[in-house]
């Protein structure tokens, strides 16, 4: 049943990954801890390896249709991964009911970002030739990729929910080449959190290689009809599940622990 379960879930993590570039990361940790029943120590980097796995998955066709970023994904990856090492270290030393209800908070301001709109586009980045003004760019990629790699280190996550509107919102790049950017952001900080955590691993293997396997076939199927499904509504449905996953986690902390 729980490897069922775990099939089930991993594919609905990978799908959400394929369709928006990031989001299904922030419900990696809950899934494994409440519905699949591994210690928040082994969840973490059970989480990157799966997150880190779908999201090279997801980003193949991205890299195919030319709709990456590299220099900015770069930038982001390399502050990405020592904010990701900074995280590691300071979730050594935070106790486990502190690391949930921060991890709650932030699945709030994530599901707080995916409810406001995409379409307006900022202007950083953006040049007259469409290429990259890197003197006003780099000032704003530099904290945000080191931000998002300590949420990376810290909680298990992606960071695609805020990666993705500092592209686009904050840097001026376009919103389908934001999502393929952020997945190869996400592959870079999960690589390096796993290598920071791997200690943590190999608690359930087959468990790992189940959520793992499904993660990366629902990340497949997503991006083959990624053009055809409207993300914005999907977005905005996801954004309440991640309300309610937040308020059980805080929840089963305050009242039923």
């Amino acid at each position: 049943m729980t490897l069922t379960l775990a099939l089930i879930l991993g594919v609905a993590v990978g799908v959400l990954l394929g369709l928006l570039g990031g989001g299904g990361s922030i419900l990696a940790v809950p899934i494994l801890v409440y519905a699949l029943g591994l210690p928040l120590s082994e969840a973490i980097p059970t989480s990157l390896l799966v997150i880190g796995v779908a999201s090279a998955t997801g980003a193949i066709p991205k890299i195919r249709a030319r709709r990456i970023q590299w220099r900015l994904a770069a930038i982001f990856a390399a502050t990405g991964i020592v904010g990701t090492l900074a995280g590691t270290a300071l979730g050594r030393h935070v106790p486990e009911t502190a690391v949930m209800i921060g991890f709650a908070i932030v699945m709030i301001i994530a599901g707080t970002r995916m409810l406001r709109s995409t379409e307006d586009v900022g202007t950083a980045c953006a040049t007259g030739n469409s290429g990259i003004n890197w003197r006003r760019c780099a000032p704003r990629s530099i904290p945000t990729g080191f931000g998002v790699g300590v949420l990376t280190g810290l909680f298990g996550v992606g960071g695609g929910f805020l990666i993705i509107p500092a592209l686009v919102l904050l840097l001026g790049i376009e919103m389908s080449v934001a999502v393929g950017t952020s997945l190869v952001v996400i592959v870079a900080n999960s690589a390096a959190g796993l290598i920071a955590q791997a200690d943590g691993l190999g608690g359930n293997w087959v468990l790992t290689a189940a959520f793992a396997g499904a993660a990366i076939v629902g990340s497949l199927a997503a991006g083959r009809f990624s053009t055809r499904v409207d993300t914005d509504k999907i977005r905005q449905w996801f954004a309440y599940l991640v309300f309610a996953v937040a308020g059980y986690v805080l929840l089963d902390i305050v009242v039923l622990s």
